[in-house]
């Protein structure tokens, strides 16, 4: 696997600054997008920025390559895969909370009528 989704010499690298730190920060982009009642594509543009920055700590941190488009693209995938549910799990609970007469969770990253 290392050369095609992570670059270093150890996945616990890769674990730690993209699924980590990373996933963590993707979370919280996703939330605060949600709270500030903003659409999905404010998620997807500040992801993109969010991978820009995530590799810049695999340069920084373990010398690895800060502008190829390969291990961009892994990254912004793992990063929008957090972004996305924390945004969905934030909207459900927004939604079911301030419109509880409407709506009623149905997973934790969806609603449905009553």
């Amino acid at each position: 696997m290392q050369g095609i989704l992570y670059e270093e010499a150890s996945f616990l690298q890769f674990l730690f600054v993209s699924c980590i730190i990373g996933g963590w920060t993707a979370w919280r982009t996703g939330k605060s997008v949600a709270e500030g009642w903003q659409n999905y594509s404010t998620v997807l543009i500040y992801t993109l920025l969010l991978g820009v920055g995530i590799r810049f700590v695999h340069h920084a941190l373990f010398g690895g390559t800060m502008f190829s488009l390969h291990y961009y693209l892994i990254d912004t995938i793992v990063l929008l895969l957090f972004s996305t549910a924390g945004f969905r799990f934030y909207r459900t609970r927004q939604m079911t909370s301030n419109y509880y007469w409407l709506y009623e969770k149905a997973s934790p990253f969806s609603w449905k009528n009553k």
